[in-house]
């Protein structure tokens, strides 16, 4: 079979069960946050991408450890995930869905904007989030998305962001 129009042109080797909805193809390389996005540790802050409604939305999870770099220095015996990087975890969701979906081509995802962000809940070790990022609009090469993380059923962060696509060959 030929390749889909979800498909990517990636090597790795899956690990993930992503649940494809609306009977999208998307090639098994592609369920792995780490042969999509650009990151790597320990600045990969997906674990598993969950879901993918190509073009509209992706739900992704990330596992808290107190092994976490960022928690030697925020706070030494108060352990708290810094909010700024709870929305670059929404952002990151945010890339999976633009560049899952971009048919092979070099691309990355450059972080844009930020507004309207608000933390309700403070993440601490052994948290597991739920990140969705649900597509707004777009023009251009510029995506507007809504972010909201969840630990649990509660409400833990949300935030509304922009992502740059730009190729890079």
């Amino acid at each position: 079979a030929g390749a889909g129009p979800h498909e990517l042109a990636l090597s790795a080797t899956p690990s993930l069960d992503v649940q494809i909805m609306n009977d999208a193809p998307i090639r098994p390389a592609a369920r792995e946050a780490g042969a999509v996005l650009p990151h790597d540790y320990p600045f990969l802050f997906i674990d598993e991408v969950n879901e993918i409604v190509p073009g509209v939305r992706v739900v992704c999870t990330k596992n808290v450890s107190i092994n976490e770099w960022f928690f030697q220095g925020h706070y030494p015996g108060h352990p708290v995930m810094p909010g700024m990087l709870v929305v670059e975890a929404m952002a990151q969701a945010g890339g999976i869905l633009l560049l899952s979906d971009w048919h092979g081509r070099t691309a990355v995802a450059y972080f844009s904007s930020m507004d309207k962000a608000k933390f309700r809940r403070a993440i601490r070790p052994g948290d597991v989030l739920r990140l969705e990022a649900t597509l707004q609009r777009s023009r251009s090469s510029m995506y507007w998305f809504r972010g909201e993380t969840f630990v649990g059923d509660q409400l833990a962060a949300e935030a509304e962001f922009a992502v740059a696509i730009v190729k890079t060959t």
